[in-house]
């Protein structure tokens, strides 16, 4: 991979920094703030309901059913579930358990 700098500064001047077409994480970071907040209160419910990062032990097909059933509540219209979180953060979150332990699969 060729490294430049998006600015189009000689990497050898000051102000270089040589992170063209790198993972810009701070767009998801900061422009999902509010959502990750959301995401971040489903995993620490999970947490204390069952353990710290055992979710990983669990079969992704249950995510997926656990996302499904998530999205079917929003789409009837309720916007709440039992345990006083969001339907929409139980989404993301279980969307998120879903492409990490993909990844893990590798």
């Amino acid at each position: 991979m060729n490294e430049s700098d998006p600015h189009d500064i000689d990497q050898h001047q000051p102000g270089a920094k040589l992170d063209a077409n790198k993972n810009r994480l701070g767009l998801v970071f900061g422009g999902f703030a509010n959502a990750l907040q959301g995401v971040g209160k489903v995993g620490t419910y999970g947490a204390n309901k069952y353990s710290d990062h055992g979710w990983r032990e669990v079969a992704v097909e249950r995510y997926t059913d656990a996302l499904l059933r998530h999205q079917m509540a929003l789409l009837s219209g309720e916007t709440i579930d039992e345990s006083g979180l969001r339907h929409v953060d139980q989404v993301a979150w279980n969307a998120l358990a879903i492409a990490e332990l993909w990844e893990l699969k590798k």
